[in-house]
């Protein structure tokens, strides 16, 4: 006959024992599983991520190479307006003298006017 179940014999709990242990080995069996999946899918999108800052830092490099080049343009027109600079310099330079030039050229004609003038009345 069958024990009442409110007792409990030494084999019963040596057998309830061996169940409960069987039990949490296939739920840390469940659990390592899920572990060991949740740990692939994160690599696999931390691969990803890796992947992506790579591309990204590949477009940096890109980036930064067209900015060097901008760099170099801005440094030869900069040459090229210091080239200009230096000839409308001269060209100024050129226009005083002209002008100083001409100016002699008035004050001796009006000096040279003046004294004929002056010898003629006189």
């Amino acid at each position: 006959m069958e024990a009442p179940m409110g007792e409990w014999s030494d084999g019963r709990l040596d057998e309830f024992a061996v169940r409960i242990d069987e039990r949490f080995d296939r739920v840390d069996e469940r659990m390592s599983e899920g572990f060991d999946r949740a740990d692939e899918r994160m690599d696999e999108k931390f691969d990803r991520v890796d992947e992506r800052f790579e591309e990204v830092d590949r477009r940096f490099d890109r980036v930064d190479e067209r900015f060097r080049e901008v760099g170099r343009r801005f440094d030869r027109v900069d040459e090229r307006f210091a080239e200009v600079n230096r000839r409308v310099d001269s060209v100024n330079r050129t226009m005083a003298i002209g002008f100083l030039s001409l100016a002699g050229l008035f004050v001796t004609g009006f000096g040279a006017l003046a004294t004929i003038i002056v010898t003629m009345h006189g």
